[in-house]
């Protein structure tokens, strides 16, 4: 049932991807604000208390919500599953973006690819180079496959039903929307506790997606950048998606880019050659293998557990 489940909730997602920003990003930002009305004081504790009351008890919800339906029908219980991932996975939000960028740099429309970029990061990009451009496009759609889409696999196997994907949904964004707030004088300490807990959620997947990085590429050079590399990076986890994820390519990331109008450096991720359209393509391929790995891996512990019984 959990492979079916994702298979399905992913098929549809690519098919009619859901409007995030209207029924998912909006309803938590309400959900966010109404506990920072009623909780925060700027001690880090009340947002401890805050995080709890809305991630566990929402978890423990979705939880219930599935043995319920389970006991009434074991399709019942499916039909749930696919639902909640397909709100909480997002696998064509990424391929969206970088679809439409790679297409613009093999036309050569540097500009359009420019304004792409700067939409998907949410800063001006108006001098980076077709290089940077790919660069940014391959960096960042490794971190949003992980986020979006291995992640939450990842937590959905691991807790009853489809709780483990509704936990670590909520717990990645409540970090996103609180930690960028935090050096508000006004929003104080709150948002600590969240960023901490996102951090302790993220650890073992994090690691696992890396992993997984390496084996579907250049194994060896996606580890030996992943040790050699990932304590580098401003963003620890990050770090370690983006240099195993360029040496499993074979591409150089990191880097210096231009940025909101000044240069930003960067250390360097990854080994070997400059990013282009082509190696754009080529990260499409590692992270459909990946997926490829993770429904395989899932599948024999079905086996397993099957000819266990």
């Amino acid at each position: 049932m959990t492979l079916f489940s994702l298979i399905v909730a992913l098929l549809i997602e690519q098919l009619r991807p859901i409007p995030t920003e209207r029924f998912v990003t909006a309803p938590l930002r309400a959900f966010a604000r109404f506990l920072e009305d009623r909780f925060n004081d700027g001690e880090a504790r009340h947002g401890a208390v805050a995080w709890w009351v809305a991630v566990i008890t929402l978890g423990f919800a979705t939880a219930l919500a599935y043995f319920i339906l389970w006991h009434v029908h074991p399709l019942l219980a499916m039909a749930f599953n696919v639902v909640v991932l397909y709100l909480t996975t997002g696998f064509r939000q990424l391929s969206r973006f970088f679809s439409d960028l790679q297409l613009a740099l093999r036309m050569g429309e540097l500009p359009r690819a420019r304004q792409l970029i700067g939409a998907w990061r949410g800063k001006s990009h108006d001098a980076s180079s077709s290089s940077e451009v790919a660069r940014l496009a391959i960096e960042e759609a490794l971190i949003a496959a992980h986020r979006n889409v291995f992640a939450v696999i990842f937590w959905f196997i691991l807790l009853p039903g489809p709780s483990g994907a509704v936990l670590y949904r909520l717990a990645r964004f409540f970090d996103e929307e609180w930690s960028a707030r935090r050096g508000d004088p006004e929003f104080g300490d709150f948002g600590d506790f969240a960023h901490k807990a996102y951090a302790a959620l993220d650890w073992l997947p994090v690691r696992l997606t890396a992993a997984a990085f390496s084996i579907v590429g250049d194994f060896e050079d996606g580890v030996y950048c992943w040790r050699a590399q990932a304590n580098q990076w401003k963003d620890k986890a990050s770090g370690i998606l983006l240099a195993s994820g360029g040496g499993a390519l074979g591409v150089r990331l990191g880097m210096p880019i231009h940025e909101s109008g000044e240069v930003v450096e960067r250390p360097e991720m990854g080994v070997g050659d400059e990013a282009d359209a082509d190696f754009m393509q080529s990260t499409i391929g590692l992270i459909w293998r990946t997926l490829v790995l993770v429904f395989l891996l899932l599948a024999l512990l079905g086996v397993a557990g099957w000819v266990g019984t």
